[in-house]
């Protein structure tokens, strides 16, 4: 069985809802990056361990705020050894628009995953682009590149649409299949 880690930073409780979702979906455990951009040495050693990685962060002003960034460069030591070569990447960002410039951010993580020698997985599911299609419904923000959620900034992180809820849970599991698939 593979090994997959969830590493996120939550500025408000919204993207660790997601990431919990996206974790019971891959069978995976979580590593939270706290507010001063920072995981515990044993957290790099269980994201060296792993198989495939999902990094998860929210999107301010456009990309993922400063502590999601100063864990990135912090890998840089993981790159430099080529540490997470060939492990399967995924990714999830949180906004409270719908669109909110969650691609870019996504284009960030992937970017990540790339420097690192990963092999990126996509969310894998047809949008719901129906004129019946509702929040409640799979992929209803039409993601492909990974996971897409909206939290309104209203409120709590109970208020994320249950389909966003149930997207996350499904791409966690594709990534851990990927990542299983290429490890067997």
């Amino acid at each position: 069985m593979a090994k997959t880690v969830v590493v996120y930073f939550s500025g408000y409780g919204h993207t660790q809802r997601v990431a919990a979702a996206v974790a019971e979906g891959a069978k995976a455990s979580l590593l939270a990056i706290d507010e001063q951009g920072n995981l515990p040495e044993a957290a790099w050693e269980e994201l060296a361990a792993a198989d495939g990685i999902i990094f998860g962060a929210p999107t301010y002003m456009g990309s993922a705020p400063w502590q999601f960034k100063k864990f990135a460069d912090a890998s840089s030591k993981a790159w430099f050894v080529r540490a997470w070569q060939d492990k399967v990447f995924g990714g999830f960002s949180v906004s409270a628009s719908l669109n909110g410039d969650k691609q870019v951010t996504l284009i960030g993580l992937q970017t990540l995953a790339s420097q690192h020698g990963g092999i990126w997985v996509s969310l894998g599911l047809m949008p719901a682009n129906k004129q019946a299609s509702t929040r409640q419904d799979v992929n209803n923000l039409g993601g492909s590149v990974g996971l897409l959620v909206q939290a309104p900034s209203d409120a709590g992180a109970d208020a994320i649409p249950e389909g966003d809820i149930e997207t996350a849970r499904q791409y966690g599991a594709r990534v851990a299949s990927i990542a299983a698939r290429l490890k067997a």
